[in-house]
């Protein structure tokens, strides 16, 4: 069984295998689901105390849910297309047996846990493996992963520096090889911020397109999204969640077509835009050249490339109106003590939301009714748009922005991200290279609403034309 990654130094087993690789392993009877479940618990078990990317691990019923899995492959009779695979959680999704405390204090711990979010109830039908939680900032609130609950979340890369955020815990595990698949969640850029820290694959999907209950207080803007090592394996794990749900009362119908089955139509014939600034951005000259040089591989696989630009303004006001508000709605159940345990820039956000009126809030919903209309009308010329998913590399943990920012607020440096929130489109980010430091830095491929599998494999042909996935985290070895 062929491994997708270099694995000289620490191999811990199977831990390095992508889900397609032990999927094809249980097959042959090369692999069992149990021997990749004790890899990952192994990894957990060396690797997450320089990390911090899960705050519950339940290895007795992962591998419980192992065994079970063995006993089917044997039988010639796996339950679905994840049968065996592990996987873990951001802890903002439900899950039966498990707390979900959302990086809270002010959250209980005390059961009883009867319900498995959307997602969460997809992949465990699906047969998965789930390995536990991953550590989230309070709520989710922002692009780095630390609380009050479960401390700071660091880069494989450089364990001194953010994993990013909020789903910063499940890039940080996937990225170690402590399970190769994770469910994060995506209202500002949350899955894609971390990936392009840590040099990992995230896709926030068109809006509606993977079921969400609870709602979340952010509204449209929330999505849950794969995060994996490969784009072939978030094709995978997308399949397996893009499905209805009741529960979601704005979630679309199944897609009309299979994501992995998309994957072999590559870039070919595809018209890309190349926006390197969305025209308003500064970009870390290392993180440019780079993304520059991933561009430059499209036209090699079949694609037009052309640059453009989409012709908006940054819309980082009327998304703090719609966020803001969201943190005051979040925090109004919680009173003033409790308060004091929370994230203060949590608090003062959402003492900043409880100030916006009905018209504000209306005012950005129109901005984004015409950033979406114009994001549309760009979409009838190309098919895809591409853009550094950050303008600058993982900084130092426990802060929101980098020492000496001008700007306190972690919006200042995701400007890639939230824009495709507000318009509700799809789009991955996958890894294009490393600078001089050896940090990550992530290209993110954005299409119109509803085209994510054309983005994932677009995404995916970038990736098998590249090696910067077989690229090993130093903790790693």
């Amino acid at each position: 069984m062929s491994r997708d990654r270099d694995t000289t130094g620490d191999t811990t087993g199977t831990a390095d295998l992508s889900a397609t690789e032990l999927l094809a392993g249980y097959r042959s009877g090369e692999i069992s689901p149990v021997q990749a479940t004790r890899d990952a618990l192994e990894r957990i078990e060396e690797h997450d105390g320089a990390v911090n990317a899960f705050c519950l691990v339940d290895a007795d019923s992962a591998l419980a849910a192992a065994k079970d899995s063995e006993a089917r492959w044997q039988a010639g009779e796996p339950i679905g297309p994840l049968d065996g695979v592990p996987t873990s959680i951001k802890d903002m999704l439900l899950t039966i047996g498990w707390p979900t405390r959302r990086g809270s204090t002010t959250t209980p711990s005390e059961g009883p846990f009867e319900v498995d979010g959307p997602p969460v109830a997809r992949v465990r039908e699906a047969g998965a493996v789930l390995l536990g939680k991953n550590t989230t900032p309070e709520l989710a609130w922002k692009g780095v992963t630390d609380s009050p609950l479960t401390g700071v979340t660091t880069n494989p890369w450089d364990p001194s520096r953010t994993a990013g955020g909020s789903s910063g815990g499940s890039a940080s595990a996937v990225g170690l090889g402590m399970g190769p698949l994770s469910l994060g969640t995506d209202a500002g850029g949350s899955v894609r911020i971390p990936a392009a820290f840590t040099g990992t694959v995230a896709h926030k999907p068109t809006y509606g397109r993977i079921a969400h209950y609870p709602g979340s207080a952010f509204g449209t803007l929330a999505n849950v999204g794969p995060m994996t090592r490969t784009v072939a394996d978030a094709a995978l794990l997308f399949d397996v969640v893009a499905r209805p749900d009741t529960r979601d009362p704005w979630v679309l119908d199944v897609p009309r077509e299979s994501a992995v089955d998309r994957l072999a139509g590559g870039a070919q014939g595809l018209r890309i835009a190349f926006s390197p600034t969305l025209g308003f951005v500064d970009v870390d000259p290392e993180v440019a050249a780079l993304v520059a040089a991933a561009v430059e591989v499209f036209s090699s696989l079949g694609a037009t490339v052309q640059s453009a630009d989409p012709g908006f303004a940054d819309p980082v006001e009327p998304f703090h109106t719609l966020w803001f508000a969201a943190a005051a709605k979040s925090l109004e159940p919680i009173d003033a003590r409790a308060r004091e345990r929370m994230d203060p820039a949590l608090v003062e956000i959402a003492e900043q939301g409880t100030s916006v009126t009905a018209l504000d809030y209306l005012g950005a919903m129109a901005v984004r009714n015409e950033l979406g209309t114009l994001m549309s009308a760009f979409h009838d010329e190309y098919d895809l748009l591409l853009t550094p998913t950050l303008p600058i590399t993982a900084f130092e943990g426990g802060r929101e922005v980098p020492e000496g920012w001008p700007d306190p607020r972690w919006t200042s440096w995701t400007p890639f991200t939230y824009p495709f929130n507000m318009t509700q489109q799809p789009a991955t980010s996958v890894p294009c290279g490393f600078t001089s430091a050896g940090l990550p830095v992530g290209l993110q491929v954005v299409g119109p609403r509803h085209a994510d599998a054309t983005v994932l494999a677009a995404a995916h042909a970038y990736q098998q034309a590249t090696d910067h996935h077989l690229r090993r985290p130093p903790l790693l070895g």
